[in-house]
């Protein structure tokens, strides 16, 4: 059995640099078991119904702007998997989840940002799966609970986002590691309520959790919601754990947490 996790994509410039955080992600890709496949349900893919990617081979997008040229030069061709999306749509269907197939749509950097820091060759098949931040946080840790039998079947389920993530509030010139305080009372907010499991009070962190509107602003809470997908996949086990938390500009978020 493989755990889930989330994990955060930071911004773009993460793929071509060289510091804590991404030491920390190619770490994590030598220490974890080798998976089958991997499941990774991206904050920039945003749907109103459930996309289950069933691709042969994935373009790389570059869904940003005004960044170095070595960033659209990165490629990342890993290839799907058609055996294990048919899969994910048999475990949809038995638990009365809505979804269509995308059999065309390349890996945003939510995604591939991330997986060529954890497994650099692409060479493990990828399923790319949309998130709906219109959802209520229960359902969204329900569509990750149906996935999880992928996990003792050594598939590996990514949420990838952020938990501060508030481009409106971060600070550019502020790039020395230091957190606002605000950004640090949710995340030990959150760290609390994870590891106690407590999913009633994580369902509503809207009104519970400290600074939640700006730590998670509705207009980018899309960022914060891979969080209950890659958690509900560790439903039967109910486990968390925090890897780890760095900040940039003052309040972007650094985590990577541990389901399972």
């Amino acid at each position: 059995m493989i755990p889930s996790f989330f994990i955060a994509h930071g911004a773009p410039l993460l793929a071509i640099e060289d510091n804590e955080y991404t030491q920390f992600l190619t770490s994590l890709g030598r220490t974890l078991p080798r998976p089958k496949a991997i499941v990774l349900f991206s904050a920039h893919w945003v749907s109103g119904v459930q996309n289950v990617s069933k691709v042969d081979e994935y373009e790389t997008i570059y869904d940003f702007g005004g960044f170095p040229d070595a960033l659209y030069q990165i490629k990342y061709p890993a290839k799907g998997n058609e055996k294990i999306s048919n899969e994910i749509e048999e475990l949809f269907t038995k638990n009365g989840i809505s979804y269509e197939v995308e059999t065309s749509r390349g890996l945003d950097h939510g995604a591939w940002v991330v997986l060529r820091k954890l497994y650099p060759d692409a060479d493990i098949p990828v399923i790319s799966m949309s998130v709906n931040p219109n959802l209520t946080p229960e359902d969204q840790y329900k569509i990750g609970k149906s996935l999880s039998v992928l996990s003792e079947n050594d598939i590996l389920v990514i949420g990838s986002g952020g938990t501060v993530h508030n481009l409106r509030a971060v600070n550019f010139g502020k790039d020395n590691g230091q957190s606002d305080d605000w950004a640090l009372d949710f995340d030990e907010w959150l760290a609390q309520h994870l590891e106690n499991w407590d999913v009633e009070s994580l369902f509503n962190y809207e009104s519970l959790a400290p600074t939640a509107k700006l730590a998670v602003p509705p207009y980018g809470n899309e960022h914060f919601v891979p969080l209950f997908y890659a958690m509900g996949v560790a439903d039967n086990k109910r486990n968390a754990t925090l890897l780890h938390r760095s900040y940039r500009y003052g309040n972007l978020s650094h985590s990577v947490w541990q389901f399972g």
